[in-house]
């Protein structure tokens, strides 16, 4: 088990106005991609911030290989989450003046790697989503696509545990959305990284070997892709039918 969660919950407010964005509940990842989806509101995001340390839950735990990160300091669970994990962010976020070798290589270079070495791997994981030659090219010179590889090579370059994708194709056009979880669920499975995404789109879970859907902020089903998950067609609604084998 990589990343396992338990009993979280996340409350604002107090006594008649709090609101609970996680209602409780376990949460178990492993190496594999998993899809978090529900409506707005669901406390999926909340989720995924309290997954990734970014905030700390109200109660329960988030255990990384052994190592409770609702015990760490802020200090410390920054610099877990500049090793151990990775994010994509639906803008993709890259410095407009930086080459998109520079991007990718941002995080090793912000944590003390020099920089000859750190361009050398970033430019192996450019390699890896498929933009071998374009290491140069800022990202006014990239397509909305190409910016998102840019960005999960970036997620991956520090050989992270779990990398975390927030509604990653939201800013693309559809046919550049599939292509882009194609090669973010190929990238993070060769990388051997689990990969986490939060979406709300049905089509973009598909490629994820496991779903668990959010209502009120609790997990209130989960089901598995039945291998090979076919491509997408008109028919039953996304959580029925052909495409997705209801477990839970």
């Amino acid at each position: 088990m990589i990343l396992s969660a338990r009993n979280l919950v996340m409350t604002y407010g107090i006594a008649d106005t709090a609101s609970h964005a996680l209602a409780g509940g376990d949460l178990d990842i492993d190496a594999g991609s998993l899809a978090v989806m529900g409506p707005s509101g669901s406390g999926k995001s909340t989720l995924l911030h309290c997954l990734a340390g970014i905030q700390r839950p109200t109660a329960g735990s988030v255990v990384l290989r052994g190592t409770d990160l609702t015990s760490m300091s802020d200090r410390e669970r920054t610099a877990l989450r500049r090793t151990d994990f990775g994010f994509v962010f639906q803008s993709g976020q890259l410095v407009a003046e930086l080459p998109a070798v520079e991007n990718a290589a941002l995080p090793l270079m912000l944590d003390g790697t020099g920089r000859k070495a750190a361009i050398r791997r970033a430019a192996g994981y450019l390699a890896l989503v498929g933009l071998a030659g374009l290491e140069g090219r800022r990202p006014g010179e990239l397509s909305g696509g190409q910016a998102q590889r840019v960005a999960i090579a970036r997620a991956l370059v520090t050989e992270p545990s779990v990398v975390f994708a927030d509604e990653p194709t939201g800013a693309l056009d559809q046919s550049t959305g599939e292509e882009i979880l194609h090669v973010l669920v190929r990238a993070t499975s060769q990388a051997g990284a689990a990969l986490v995404v939060v979406t709300h789109d049905p089509a973009i879970a598909r490629h994820c070997a496991r779903t668990v859907v959010m209502r009120d902020g609790r997990i209130v089903a989960e089901y598995h892709a039945r291998p090979p998950v076919p491509e997408p067609v008109e028919g039953p609604g996304p959580f029925e039918g052909p495409f997705l084998q209801r477990t839970a």
